[in-house]
């Protein structure tokens, strides 16, 4: 996908609040009517290969863009007793499915993974290889990293876990983008960590990368990617900022007025999109960026990358277990949601149960759609027979309100719909939330509420 085949200026007329679609249907529709025991009995049923993800939830300071679920604490005895309600989680775990079929897939996010010490760090992987035996040989064990808690002793520990995939929140170099946002990283402290870690074996190692952030120009983004360029990354995530002070209190501390306008975001992507694929980086998804060795990039060739709420991903067809406070579980048909508090997660612990809030089971309309839509957003197409065969639908039938929808879009080029199936364009790819959510029948609702981030 060349910058020169993209037409930026059609994009940007296309921004509106949307979901990112890694599920569908989205968060805000898991509920309580979705029940423990619904639940215990779907994590049964399940035979399918297992990810895990873990959610590591504390920070030491607030970053002021994030979005994520934290909990600030300088107390070393909160991660301790975190640790010891995690094993709780994962003794319950042993009986309420078969954890000895296969990891494929093992994840920890945040918070701050790497605020926890080697010792922590070690604790909780082998806590983990205890209750799931049966990792896969070519598992991916990947984990967060903040370069400013990293260092020799945990990378040992994660080598010997048997991580192989580190992903690096840089967000920018620029000085005074990172005052703005609270995170002061020099680039000399990047580098030492990615040498840190090419010393120990890691083949594959992402940089996290955020447009939209304030103080930001072209300019200054332009020396970023280029000094991250420098360490030899083998993807890059580069996100679309999405400002939610609604949602988000920290992020009311970023100034507005010095955030960059829609018109500078644009010529930040674009050049983004031309300079990484100038330096041998293939895009993939919305905002990912692979060399073209790389199984994210092998997988969208072969038709075959998939997306959840890590992200893209090439082991699809796998049962989520999500570990610790506020973490999705995800399986063929239901998503389930743990406490986003601490108290009513420990809580739920002490009285023996599963510390489960909320979630959903889907209908066969629900996996339908679903299955439309992440199909659309990782592969940017979408074959009508197979879909029908799977389903046994009518496609154009079931769909002819949101093929309605998508008429305007194939008006002006971005999608091209015929009698086999869909096939996104250049442009289109960048709007693939957009093209989504025709078959999306909750977003609607929500269409005048501030509830998703703009698509642009």
């Amino acid at each position: 996908m060349s910058s020169s085949e993209i037409d930026f200026k059609k994009f940007a007329t296309y921004s509106k609040p949307g979901p990112r679609y890694t599920s569908y249907p989205t968060a805000v529709e898991f509920s309580e009517n979705y029940t423990l025991q619904s639940y215990l009995s779907d994590l049964q049923a399940d035979s399918s290969p297992l990810s895990i993800y873990v959610h590591l939830p504390f920070c030491r300071s607030a970053c002021y863009f994030c979005g994520c679920n934290v909990i600030y604490t300088s107390k070393e005895e909160n991660k301790t007793l975190y640790l010891k309600y995690l094993e709780k989680e994962l003794n319950l775990l042993k009986d309420a499915l078969d954890t000895t079929k296969p990891v494929h897939q093992l994840h920890f996010g945040g918070g701050t993974p790497t605020f926890f010490n080697a010792t922590e760090l070690e604790q909780l992987i082998t806590l983990l290889h205890r209750t799931f035996p049966n990792f896969s040989k070519d598992a991916e064990i990947a984990c967060e990293i903040d370069p400013r808690f990293f260092n020799p002793q945990q990378m040992q520990v994660l080598k010997n876990g048997g991580f192989n995939r580190l992903s690096f929140g840089i967000q920018d170099f620029d000085e005074n983008v990172q005052k703005a946002i609270h995170r002061i990283q020099p680039f000399e402290l990047v580098h030492d960590c990615i040498e840190m870690a090419r010393d120990y074996g890691i083949s594959s190692v992402n940089f996290d990368l955020i447009y939209g952030l304030p103080f930001q120009t072209l300019e200054t983004f332009k020396r970023t990617l280029k000094s991250a360029l420098k360490l030899d990354p083998d993807r890059f995530a580069i996100f679309n900022y999405a400002h939610v002070p609604w949602i988000k209190k920290t992020m009311r501390k970023i100034d507005e007025t010095t955030l960059p306008t829609p018109e500078e975001k644009l010529r930040i992507l674009e050049w983004n999109i031309q300079f990484l694929q100038e330096s041998g980086y293939q895009a993939i998804g919305m905002d990912h960026f692979a060399k073209p060795n790389d199984e994210l990039f092998l997988s969208i060739k072969k038709g075959e990358l998939k997306r959840n709420f890590q992200g893209y991903s090439t082991k699809g067809g796998t049962q989520t277990i999500g570990v610790g406070l506020t973490s999705i579980g995800e399986g063929r048909d239901y998503y389930a949601q743990n406490f986003k508090t601490i108290k009513e997660y420990e809580s739920a612990l002490d009285c023996n149960q599963l510390p489960f809030q909320k979630g959903i089971k889907l209908n066969a309309d629900d996996i339908l759609r679903k299955t439309v839509i992440m199909q659309l957003m990782s592969n940017f197409k979408l074959d009508f027979k197979a879909i029908e065969s799977q389903f046994q639908i009518h496609f154009k039938e079931y769909f002819k309100d949101a093929l309605s929808e998508l008429e305007s879009l194939q008006d002006v080029g971005l999608i091209t719909i015929n009698a086999e199936g869909i096939e996104v364009g250049k442009t289109g790819a960048l709007m693939i939330r957009n093209i989504a959510m025709p078959f999306d029948v909750y977003s609607k609702r929500f269409a005048h509420q501030k509830v998703f981030s703009k698509t642009i």
